[in-house]
């Protein structure tokens, strides 16, 4: 244990049980937080250092590693002032739903002097470490870009790299089921599966539909995923729906469009969390994004910490009512997709049961998809 009597005042550490009794005030919370990091710095030096303007700086303290490097799903390893934090931060609201671009994975290894492939696999451990930070902080759903349509266009050797090492970790997502099943896990593959090779879209569509009805917390890998693609999906869908005769042309509307997005069954990410410095979307949830709250850290994603995560959740505790203005303005000029221009209740009704059964009919199609993948039939 280090200790820096010249940065920070002595502080009494409470006990553990004194520590669950704390209360902290729903009021003036960025005070507790500042005393929960001198706390932080007397012990260990300081962890982080949080700009105004909501960016982390470099980290001196990195969160304590697992001893199961290769797991999805990791035990809680958080020590006391990391508990602390977290009780200040649960004061204020915490984002169901925050969505992550992992970018960095290359720029470290280039950094580290590793392999590419060493940069990658750096990436996963990184995910599934801050899985479980995201769970001891209360954030029940968790959406990550893990593999852009866009990669296919690096170099051969790299995209096999990435291949192998999904093939590795989704088959190690499936020897954890019964953890998933502990926790309440429920696991969602978005993407074009038909990108994919035969054993990778066997190995996910048995991990979704193992997991489909655990409701405690949900994992959104983005793989073979594209917003464009996922749009153009969505379209595709609904105008089959009219050629056979499921749909009527005044049906469309925006809302039926995000009912057959990928991403239909999760609600917009509340925050939108980058890594690597570079400040753009990357064709990443350009649909659901647009009250979502923007966090961008020069970080590279395997250097991702705790404190990271901290410094992005109180970044959204302070910015978070400007995109509820935005959810609320755009929420009211939304149209009812079963009630719009029509000139009869009777109409209303019947076009409400008819764009019904037709969500009905595309999700029984899924799962009879998932059901031919995991009995080695493939999609294409």
């Amino acid at each position: 244990t280090k200790t820096s009597s010249a940065q920070a005042p002595r502080i009494r550490i409470p006990s553990s049980a004194q520590w669950d009794k704390i209360v902290i005030p729903a009021t003036n919370r960025w005070s507790w937080l500042k005393r929960a990091l001198r706390v932080c710095d007397s012990i260990l030096g300081p962890p982080t250092a949080m700009a105004p303007n909501g960016t982390v700086a470099a980290t001196t303290t990195s969160a304590p590693s697992s001893p199961s490097p290769t797991t999805w799903v990791r035990e809680s390893n958080l020590l006391w002032y990391h508990r602390w934090v977290i009780r200040v931060l649960r004061a204020g609201p915490i984002p169901a739903h925050v969505a992550f671009i992992m970018d960095g994975n290359r720029r470290y290894a280039k950094k580290a002097n590793i392999a590419k492939a060493e940069g990658h696999s750096a990436g996963f451990e990184k995910l599934s470490e801050t899985l479980q930070w995201c769970l001891e902080v209360g954030i029940s759903e968790v959406t990550v870009y893990a593999f852009s349509i866009e990669n296919f266009k690096r170099t051969q050797d790299e995209v096999d790299g990435l291949m192998d090492l999904a093939r590795e970790k989704f088959q190690r997502l499936l020897a954890e089921r019964d953890k998933l099943h502990e926790r309440g896990i429920c696991i969602r593959i978005i993407g074009n599966w038909d990108l994919l090779a035969d054993d990778i879209q066997r190995s996910i569509a048995e991990a979704v539909l193992l997991t489909k009805h655990n409701r405690k917390a949900t994992l959104n890998v983005a793989f073979a995923y594209t917003s464009r693609d996922e749009m153009t999906h969505s379209i595709r869908t609904v105008a089959q729906g009219i050629s056979d005769g499921r749909l009527e042309p005044g049906d469309v509307n925006e809302e039926l469009l995000t009912r057959c997005l990928y991403t239909k069954y999760s609600a917009e990410p509340d925050l939108l969390v980058r890594t690597s410095g570079e400040v753009r979307l990357s064709d990443f949830l350009l649909w659901q994004s647009t009250s979502t709250v923007m966090y961008f850290t020069e970080t590279l994603w395997p250097e991702f910490t705790i404190w990271h995560l901290f410094g992005a959740v109180f970044y959204y505790q302070r910015y978070r009512w400007r995109m509820q203005d935005i959810r609320r303005s755009l929420d009211s000029f939304t149209i009812d997709a079963a009630c719009s221009d029509d000139a009869t209740e009777g109409a209303c009704v019947e076009r409400k049961e008819r764009i019904g059964r037709f969500l009905e009919h595309i999700e029984q199609e899924e799962e009879k998809q998932l059901r031919r993948l995991v009995r080695g039939m493939t999609i294409k």
